[in-house]
């Protein structure tokens, strides 16, 4: 089975997965964000997210500030996502999404 097979949202439309290796980039990352991953309603994509970790430290010559920025990142792009999936399942069903009618929150640790 492919991630594709098991993946039946509309996430490839939404998002671009680079390529590499998911368990070598996902090592590289510091504790915190390994956990919030480990937390996030949807799959970050190791390999993204070391791109964006490698991405952010540069830009912020501070590893605490990238690691900051990459869990905001993630943040945002956790309700993105969660307003697409509502978006999606009310046009195939007419009602909201049941997680976001009931007003539910992403358990964390």
């Amino acid at each position: 089975m492919t991630l594709s097979e098991n993946d039946i949202t509309a996430r490839d439309g939404a998002w671009f997965r680079y390529e590499g290796d998911d368990w070598q980039c996902y090592d590289a990352l510091p504790p915190a964000i390994r956990r919030r991953m480990q937390e996030h309603a949807y799959d970050a994509w190791a390999v993204n997210a070391h791109i964006l970790w490698r991405l952010f430290r540069r830009r912020h010559a501070c590893s605490a500030r990238a690691e900051r920025a990459l869990l905001n990142h993630f943040d945002r792009c956790e309700r993105e996502e969660r307003l697409a999936f509502d978006a999606t399942h009310r046009a195939a069903h007419g009602a909201p999404l049941p997680h976001n009618a009931a007003g539910a929150t992403v358990m964390r640790a």
